[in-house]
């Protein structure tokens, strides 16, 4: 019985890598007094090997630390001497000419023209697009308006319909009722036309 602290420095491995390797092998485990776990292990039957470490290890450091040896130098001067304590705040002198950064300016502004010309064609195509889609949004929740009132006068209709049809009503009411019917669908062929 050993704690995962004991395994690891049996095994050579950390610690969470001899809590990973229990609960793989599915090691009996307990709990000590102080509440520390206590792994069951056989040595015999463990047979087990640490991986070498896969990724950005220190290997990885010292590969690019080589690399970066191994490639030529920026020239750098300070006070005419070279200093190989500033390497890395090192910067190549000027090689560019003033009439070439003026050209490098000059192109670069006529960039920034373009990209805000692009910009505002980009935006009115928003603006007109938002606008025809506010016009759509008006137009969807009318005729849904429209739709909403048809289903009620169809509801009507086939009532007043299904009522003619029953013949529970006399000779007057029929006549009136056929008469709303009519008028209805009068009001109904005007509004369909307006």
């Amino acid at each position: 019985m050993l704690t995962y602290a004991d395994l690891s420095a049996r095994l050579k491995i950390s610690r969470e890598a001899a809590r990973a390797l229990a609960r793989r092998r599915r090691l009996p485990r307990s709990r000590r007094d102080d509440g520390k776990a206590l792994v069951s292990v056989d040595f015999s039957e463990l047979r087990y090997t640490p991986r070498p470490r896969c990724g950005g290890g220190a290997d990885h450091i010292a590969a690019s630390m080589a690399k970066t040896e191994a490639s030529e130098p920026l020239p750098l001067r300070w006070n005419g001497v070279l200093d190989h304590y500033f390497d890395a705040f090192s910067v190549r002198e000027p090689v560019s000419t003033s009439l070439e950064n003026a050209s490098e300016i000059e192109a670069f502004k006529a960039e920034i023209a373009r990209l805000e010309a692009m910009a505002a064609d980009a935006r009115a195509d928003f603006e007109r697009e938002r606008e025809r889609a506010d016009r759509l949004d008006v137009e969807l929740k009318q005729a849904a308006a429209e739709t909403t009132a048809a289903n009620a006068w169809v509801a009507r209709l086939e009532e007043e319909v299904a009522a003619l049809r029953t013949g529970r009503s006399t000779a007057g009411q029929a006549a009136l009722r056929l008469g709303h019917l009519a008028a209805a669908i009068v009001g109904a062929d005007r509004a369909a036309r307006r």
